[in-house]
């Protein structure tokens, strides 16, 4: 039966493969979906670097979305740092990167 629909659609939308691992253009993801603001948060962790995102901006409930999901962590400066997940996350989804290893 062919639909007028991605799979990974029929998935978020809690379709019967929700939420098993889902084959989409032949990569694996088991991750949760990360909405584009909260991508552009995870860039932006990685453009700063060392100094780290202060608490409290805009983007602050995507960064607190991304150290529930240990993308990020807090320090307790009070400022947002990406952790290695983070890191790797952000290769795959952003850069595009093939996986190592």
């Amino acid at each position: 039966m062919t639909r007028p629909w991605p799979p990974w659609l029929e998935a978020r939308a809690g379709g019967p493969n929700l939420p098993v691992t889902q084959r989409i253009a032949g990569t694996m993801f088991n991750e949760p979906y990360l909405e584009t603001c909260c991508r552009s948060a995870l860039h932006r962790l990685v453009l700063i670097g060392g100094a780290g995102r202060p608490a409290g901006l805009k983007d602050g409930p995507c960064l607190d979305r991304l150290a529930g999901m240990e993308l990020a962590r807090l320090r307790p400066d009070g400022r947002f740092e990406i952790t290695g997940a983070g890191t790797r996350r952000h290769a795959q989804e952003i850069l595009k990167a093939e996986p190592v290893g």
